[in-house]
C-alpha cells in the first residue's frame, strides 16, 4: 500500500472547493485531504438559491453538490462551521477558528466572494435591518422566505441577473415587486441593449415596476430599526416590507492578503492556478487568472469557471499540470425563459442579432473586428453550443451571414473551420 504523509488543505466549501477536494483524490493523491467550510452544511449548489430554493420547489438536501457517501468513499475530511483564521507560509500551517492547526503540503484557497453591502444615507453600517437581505447562502434565503408572502412589498436594488431572477420568483409568489437600477437599463454592465430591452419588457409585463437611472437619496427606518421606505433623488418614495440588495460582490482575499500573497481584484494566479507561493493555489470567484482567449487577466464569478479551475488545480497538485484555457459561460433562468451566455463581451464594437426578440427566441453576438467574442442565446440551446465553438475559433465572420437564419449556424461554423 502506498503511504503518503502529505496533506492538501482546501479552504472554502463552495463549488470550487468541493470539486477540488474530490478531483485531487481522483487525480491520484493518496495523502490526507481536508475541506474546511464556514457554513454548517455540506457543499451545495448556489444558482438555485435565487430560483428553485427561494420558490420552495427545492430543498437543502436536493441542493447538495455530492452525496455524503462520495466524500466518505474519497476519504475527504470535511470540517463544517469552521473558518481558517490565518496562514503561516513559513511553517505551512493554517490556524482554524477552533484553535486547531493543520500543517499542509499544498493549500487551495477557494474562499469565494461575499455580497457588497448596501450603502445609503439612513443606514448604520454596523447594524443590518432585519428586513434587508443579501442572497448568497442557504441561511440568507431561509431568512427572506419568511417575508415572501402574497401582497408583501419587495424592493430589489440592482437589476443584474440575480435581481431579475428573484423578481421572477417573487412575482409568481404574489409579491408586489419594485426594482431600482442606477444605470439607464437593466443588465447594462453585461448585456447589449437588445437583451436589456427584452428582459425589461418581460418583467414589466409580469408586473414588476422597474425604475432605471434611479438614485437613492436616503432610507427611512421605523422605530424597530427596520426599513419602512426608500426616498429617491427624484423626490419619490417607495414603501417597502423587505429589500433585497444585489449591488455586486467582493472577493474574499483577506487570508491571502494577510499571508502576503499577491492580490489585485482577486488572488493573483498563473495559468496553473498557482499564487505567488508555489504551494498555495487559488480557484473560483476569489482568483484572478490570465485568460489566453482574451489576452488579459480576469476574475470570473461563475460555476463553470469554479469547476474548471478546481480540476486544473487538482491536476497541478498531482503532478499532471494542464493550463486553464476555458471559454467562460453563464446562464440565467427567468420565468419560462432560459438565457445562456458564452464569452465576455467587454470591448465589442458591434452586435449581430439572429432571430427576433418578439418570438422570445433569439441570439445576440458580440463582435470585435468581425470576430465573435461573446454571445447571448435566449431559448436557443443548440445555437448556444455552436456559439461556444465560434467564440473559441477566433475567426472573422461575415456579419450578414451570421444574422441570416436561412444559413444554419453549424454550416457557418464549418465553413470558418475549413
Amino acid at each position: 500500500m502506498t503511504v503518503d504523509n502529505t496533506t492538501v488543505l482546501v479552504v472554502g466549501a463552495g463549488h470550487a472547493g468541493a470539486e477540488a477536494a474530490t478531483a485531487i483524490r481522483q487525480a491520484g493523491h493518496v495523502g490526507r485531504i481536508v475541506l474546511v467550510g464556514e457554513e454548517n452544511s455540506l457543499p451545495y449548489h448556489r444558482p438555485p438559491l435565487s430560483k428553485a430554493y427561494l420558490a420552495g420547489t427545492a430543498t437543502a438536501e436536493t441542493l447538495l453538490l455530492k452525496a455524503p457517501a462520495v466524500y466518505e468513499k474519497a476519504d475527504i475530511e470535511i470540517l463544517s462551521g469552521i473558518r481558517v483564521e490565518s496562514i503561516d507560509r513559513a511553517t505551512k500551517t493554517a490556524t482554524l477558528s477552533d484553535g486547531t492547526q493543520i500543517v499542509y503540503s499544498k493549500l487551495v484557497l477557494a474562499t469565494g466572494s461575499r455580497p457588497r453591502p448596501l450603502s445609503a444615507a439612513g443606514l448604520n453600517a454596523d447594524v443590518k435591518p432585519s428586513n434587508l437581505f443579501y442572497l448568497r447562502t442557504l441561511n440568507d434565503v431561509q431568512g427572506m422566505r419568511e417575508h415572501f408572502v402574497a401582497g408583501a412589498r419587495l424592493l430589489i436594488i440592482g437589476a443584474g441577473y440575480i435581481g431579475l431572477e428573484v423578481a421572477a420568483v417573487a412575482i409568481k409568489s404574489g409579491l408586489q415587486v419594485s426594482m431600482l437600477e442606477t444605470q439607464s437599463r437593466v443588465l447594462a454592465r453585461v448585456a447589449a441593449p437588445a437583451i436589456s430591452s427584452f428582459f425589461e419588457k418581460l418583467h414589466r409585463d409580469a408586473g414588476v415596476e422597474i425604475r432605471v437611472d434611479a438614485q437613492i437619496e436616503n432610507i427611512q427606518l421605523d422605530k424597530n430599526g427596520n426599513i419602512q421606505s426608500v426616498n429617491l433623488a427624484d423626490d419619490s418614495e417607495i414603501a417597502v416590507d423587505l429589500i433585497i440588495a444585489g449591488v455586486g460582490v467582493i472577493p474574499n482575499c483577506e487570508l491571502a492578503s494577510n499571508a502576503c500573497l499577491e492580490v489585485d481584484n482577486g488572488i493573483v494566479v498563473d495559468e496553473f492556478m498557482c499564487t505567488s507561493d508555489p504551494d498555495i493555489l487559488a480557484i473560483g470567484d476569489c482568483s484572478n487568472h490570465p485568460n489566453p482567449i482574451y489576452a488579459r487577466r480576469i476574475r470570473l464569478e461563475s460555476v463553470p469557471n469554479a469547476l474548471e479551475q478546481a480540476r486544473v488545480a487538482a491536476a497541478v497538485i498531482c503532478g499532471k499540470p494542464q493550463p486553464y484555457a476555458s471559454i467562460p459561460w453563464f446562464w440565467s433562468d427567468q420565468y419560462e425563459t432560459k438565457l445562456q451566455m458564452t464569452g465576455l463581451s467587454q470591448g465589442y464594437d458591434r452586435t449581430v442579432t439572429r432571430g427576433s426578440p418578439e418570438d422570445k427566441s433569439f441570439a445576440v453576438f458580440y463582435l470585435q473586428n468581425d470576430v465573435v467574442i461573446s454571445a447571448d442565446c435566449l431559448n436557443r440551446p443548440q445555437e448556444f453550443m455552436l456559439a461556444k465553438k465560434l467564440v473559441a475559433l477566433r475567426r472573422a465572420v461575415d456579419p450578414a451571414q451570421l444574422a441570416d437564419e436561412n444559413l444554419p449556424l453549424k454550416s457557418l461554423l464549418e465553413s470558418l473551420s475549413a
